[in-house]
């Protein structure tokens, strides 16, 4: 029975990865609305775009953590009572978060490397991180840095709202469902998540 209930959950490292992707998403769009909305001191602000750029290339080595582990580690199944067009939507809106969390900080990537002022990366002020080297290949460096900032930024609201949605869709599920959906992705002991409750992914 322990077997099956484990079966039935997310492992350990997903869990962890998951989560600290979570916490990292959500102090970036904290950082980018208090860097693009508030009135900071030039340092101030100097230091909360280095820290937002050490964060999102941290959620970039996540995702990519992420997608390797599940690539070996495949997800629980999904609830056999749940409608094939939910079923359908839950993949789609999955897939769009991973894009998400790769696009992103690509895109954020990209964004300080064109910029003209060539400031450098200093991941959590002590990893040197260098620029892509998309300049020297561009007619148009300007043009192109403008093109990569307005998809980082409307991305993000797309994150945020997706997010939203997914927390919204979790709590469904374990507050009106009443299935195991949100428990097995939480960090609970080994045996928590009763066996009788069939979980998503």
């Amino acid at each position: 029975m322990a077997g099956a209930a484990r079966g039935r959950r997310y492992t350990i490292v997903a869990i962890l990865l998951h989560w600290a992707s979570a916490l990292c998403v959500l102090a970036l769009i904290g950082m980018g609305l208090t860097m693009t909305h508030a009135a900071l001191p030039p340092m101030r602000q100097f230091e909360l775009y280095q820290w937002h750029k050490s964060l999102g290339i941290t959620v970039l080595a996540l995702t990519a953590l992420r997608l390797a582990w599940r690539a070996v580690h495949p997800a629980p199944p999904l609830p056999a009572a749940m409608p094939r067009a939910e079923r359908r939507a839950a993949s789609a809106a999955h897939l769009l978060l991973y894009l998400l969390l790769v696009g992103l900080p690509l895109t954020g990537w990209a964004v300080v490397s064109l910029s003209p002022f060539n400031i450098p990366t200093v991941l959590y002020g002590a990893l040197p991180w260098p620029h892509l080297p998309l300049a020297e290949h561009l007619s148009d460096p300007a043009w192109a840095e403008g093109v990569a900032k307005r998809v980082h930024a409307y991305g993000a609201w797309l994150l945020a709202a997706f997010l939203v949605l997914h927390v919204a869709a979790a709590l469904r599920h374990h507050l009106i469902l009443r299935d195991d959906v949100l428990r097995r992705m939480l960090p609970l002991p080994e045996g928590s998540a009763p066996d009788a409750m069939e979980t998503t992914r």
